[in-house]
């Protein structure tokens, strides 16, 4: 009996469109199995994963257990890859492997020539529209960026709530990140910030405890020193920042001295530049 892995995913914003949930894709794929005799060996489930990377726990963890299934069953290609690139690749290792891969919408057969032509063809067409919509998508950030001061409807970081359209701070969490940067600078370690945060009951704007990484986070994010990194620039912003730039920088300069990677030890600088040279 052929053994099938089921594997799902939805992006953020797939979650957002009708028939994109992971409960109707895996609802429909165990149907199509029964259908064709198949057992299910594994489903896979990425929640909140973009296609365009392979670097997704249940993919990654499919393919480290190919000698479980004889296929990948998915509903549509795109649920599986947004990347000709990273497709062909994925494929010519299943031919390496003797597996082989099943997409139930296109009802398409990669045993057969014909069949891997037209998976190429989708393929390069799904990351041709991918590609389409990211274009769209920065433009209409540069174009809100540069009328609505840049935040681009972004969730209000920890520290700032909308009001107005705008971000402003809101005191007591923008107080405790000002303190953040100034323990940092006093010597403590970004753990021992997290720890201390956590002893005090103060929770991140998601309501979660506080980590290296949500700390990380704050202490390298431009936004708070009233700029925002667009682009590979920094872009000024008319928000108020909560710390000042030199606070901002000297954080940097510190975190860049603790760093063992050489090539993260680069001095940030924040200058004013304006969206239209970005």
């Amino acid at each position: 009996m052929v053994r099938a892995a089921i594997y799902t995913r939805v992006s953020t914003e797939d979650q957002a469109k009708e028939g994109y949930s992971l409960e109707a894709q895996l609802e429909r794929l165990e149907s199509y199995c029964e259908a064709q005799g198949w057992e299910i060996a594994a489903k896979y489930v990425d929640d909140g994963q973009s296609g365009r990377s392979t670097n997704r726990p249940a993919y990654r963890k499919m393919m480290e257990e190919r000698d479980r299934w004889d296929l990948i069953l998915v509903m549509k290609m795109d649920r599986i890859h947004r990347n000709s690139k990273n497709f062909m690749i994925m494929m010519e290792n299943l031919e390496r492997w003797g597996k082989k891969f099943t997409s139930m919408n296109e009802s398409l057969d990669t045993s057969t020539a014909v069949g891997r032509f037209v998976v190429d063809i989708i393929q390069r067409i799904a990351q041709l529209e991918s590609e389409q919509i990211g274009e769209r998508t920065y433009m209409g950030m540069a174009q809100k960026a540069e009328s609505l001061g840049g935040m681009m409807g972004f969730y209000p970081p920890f520290g700032y709530h909308y009001s107005g359209g705008k971000l402003v701070h809101s005191e007591e969490e923008a107080a405790t990140v000002s303190g953040m940067y100034q323990a940092y600078l006093s010597g403590d370690t970004m753990g021992t910030i997290a720890w201390r945060l956590n002893q005090q009951g103060i929770l991140t704007k998601r309501r979660n405890r506080w980590t290296i990484w949500s700390v990380s986070h704050v202490l390298h994010n431009p936004l708070y020193a009233g700029f925002l990194r667009w682009d590979g620039r920094f872009v000024n912003t008319d928000h108020e920042g909560i710390v000042p730039k030199h606070i901002f920088e000297s954080v940097q300069a510190r975190a860049a001295e603790r760093t063992r990677d050489l090539k993260k030890r680069t001095i940030v600088k924040l200058e004013k530049i304006s969206i239209q040279d970005v």
